[in-house]
């Protein structure tokens, strides 16, 4: 790890929100209730930014995930066939604008979508893949179980994993690869993918929302640490309790949560940003007075 002490490689990190959705409030705080009766007959929703987190790097712009594409609002053929259309209709509601797109959203935070080199797209869930077609010069870095998981047969569409609009003409698609953890302060993550080569981005597996999981951790020389843990939670003081979302592997979940509380105990100043964090700007605000006060 190269951390260099005189001079941080990040200069900022900021949250965009590429337009909100509704989902059930079993969804968010889990439930042991079959999944098709909340599915169908929850009434309780809760609104959730579709958060892209923005990262300013000395090498260029990288994102962590790249948002819902609007055309899930008006493009009659978005899901790719009626069953998965009908099921979609019943697990969440869209509120996504043309101007909630990718490279809209970045303008208004000072970037551009040219100016973005690397992704790293936490899952494929469509709403964390939906801007990539605007950022087509980027590296798109994921993890290879969830390409597998996309390609296999058993109706990954239906699950929000949508083929045609992931793996599209140019995209350039690269499989983490992971590496030995050797950083004691990463422990008990046994792997890691260093982004950047110098330690300030460095992603991990957190599995158990959907195959190919994955966190990022940022770390600046003066301000606090962050995690950004895609859907791996959808609050964070749901992670101490180990209070799992209604979709995903518990058993690969408790594991994730653990290491994440692990992790928090080396860095006790670790901010954790889920995806789909309702406070993920206040906690960044917070974070670059902590800078400020540093410095």
């Amino acid at each position: 790890m190269d951390r260099l002490a005189h001079r941080d490689p990040i200069t900022a990190v900021s949250v965009i929100a590429t337009g909100a959705g509704e989902g059930h409030y079993e969804h968010v705080y889990g439930t042991r209730k079959p999944s098709y009766w909340w599915v169908f007959f929850g009434r309780r929703w809760l609104r959730l930014p579709i958060n892209v987190y923005v990262i300013a790097h000395q090498d260029g712009v990288v994102l962590f995930d790249a948002g819902m594409d609007p055309a899930v609002e008006t493009d009659a053929d978005y899901w790719p066939d009626p069953i998965t259309a009908f099921f979609m209709r019943h697990i969440f509601r869209w509120h996504i604008g043309p101007d909630d797109s990718l490279s809209v959203q970045l303008e208004r935070a000072g970037y551009s979508a040219a100016m973005v080199v690397k992704a790293v797209i936490s899952h494929l869930h469509s709403d964390h893949v939906g801007g990539i077609a605007e950022i087509p010069q980027a590296e798109l870095f994921t993890a290879a179980e969830g390409f597998a998981y996309m390609r296999g047969p058993h109706h990954p569409e239906r699950h929000m994993v949508l083929r045609e609009r992931t793996e599209i003409p140019g995209a350039k698609w690269r499989m983490i690869p992971f590496e030995p953890n050797d950083d004691p302060a990463l422990e008990p993550f046994t792997e890691k993918f260093d982004l950047m080569g110098d330690g300030s981005l460095v992603v991990v597996p957190t599995p158990g929302h959907l195959a190919g999981s994955v966190s990022m951790l940022v770390r600046r020389n003066s301000a606090p640490p962050l995690l950004l843990v895609g859907d791996l939670t959808y609050a964070e003081e749901l992670l101490y309790r180990d209070q799992f979302p209604a979709i995903g592997d518990k058993k690969l979940l408790a594991d994730s949560f653990a290491k994440v509380r692990a992790l928090k105990k080396h860095l006790p100043d670790l901010v954790i940003l889920p995806a789909h964090d309702l406070l993920a700007e206040q906690k960044l605000r917070a974070a670059a007075g902590h800078l400020r006060q540093g410095n």
